[in-house]
């Protein structure tokens, strides 16, 4: 906000008008003539400035629009490093092929793949999961992710570009129901990995089944059952 004085300009025409008076009605033809009008046209000047004096009046400044701030760009969140680069490097995959499995979910509409896709999805987040757990574990999937992963998504890949042409011939339909055999296979394959990752931990509560048998029946209660104590 600022204040502005804006001038009047009748205090001027007061001094036209007292030169145009004294034309009419007084001599002009001496200096002193015109030193007498010019001393009227002064004081005539400042009658007319008490009468009508400057007035003032503040200004609304309007703020200039300030462009609104970009917002700044997402950064995608890189996921939280577990300290180890495989480790890491198998949650990065993991991501990648189960987004893959349900985008080709959504895309094909065979209610018998679907559900296998949705089998190996699950499937293959808990194969991944256990290694996380246990990365000692890592060496036992290695086949897994090279081959038996990337294949099984290059098939479902090869399926969905086939499916989507709409057309039935004897290469799309032969291959298609070639695939759709082998994923039968595969599902089998992929519970089958998972299984074996649990294969020590079996083999651990095996034992302590047994140590606890023996100690069972040295107390004279073998015949009992766990649930029983």
């Amino acid at each position: 906000m600022s204040y502005v004085k804006k001038r009047s300009v009748l205090p001027i025409y007061f001094i036209g008008g007292t030169w145009l008076v004294w034309a009419l009605l007084a001599p002009l033809y001496r200096p002193t003539h015109y030193i007498m009008a010019a001393l009227a046209s002064f004081i005539a000047y400042h009658v007319g400035k008490m009468l009508f004096p400057d007035r003032g009046y503040e200004l609304q400044e309007e703020a200039a629009a300030k462009p609104e701030p970009q917002a700044a760009p997402k950064r995608e969140e890189k996921p939280k490093s577990t300290g180890n680069a495989e480790i890491d490097a198998l949650l990065v995959e993991r991501d990648r092929a189960v987004g893959e499995m349900r985008r080709l979910n959504d895309s094909i509409k065979d209610v018998k793949i679907s559900a296998q896709i949705s089998h190996l999805e699950t499937t293959t987040g808990k194969i991944i999961d256990a290694v996380v757990e246990k990365p000692a574990k890592l060496p036992q999937i290695r086949k897994f992710m090279n081959y038996y992963l990337p294949t099984t998504l290059k098939l479902l890949n090869a399926y969905d570009r086939m499916d989507s042409t709409g057309v039935s011939g004897t290469n799309i339909d032969g291959t298609k129901g070639k695939i759709e055999e082998m994923l039968d296979t595969v599902c089998v394959a992929f519970s089958r990995q998972l299984d074996a990752l649990y294969g020590e931990e079996a083999l651990d509560i095996s034992a302590d089944i047994k140590v606890m048998e023996q100690m069972l029946q040295q107390e004279g209660i073998g015949g009992m059952t766990l649930g029983g104590l």
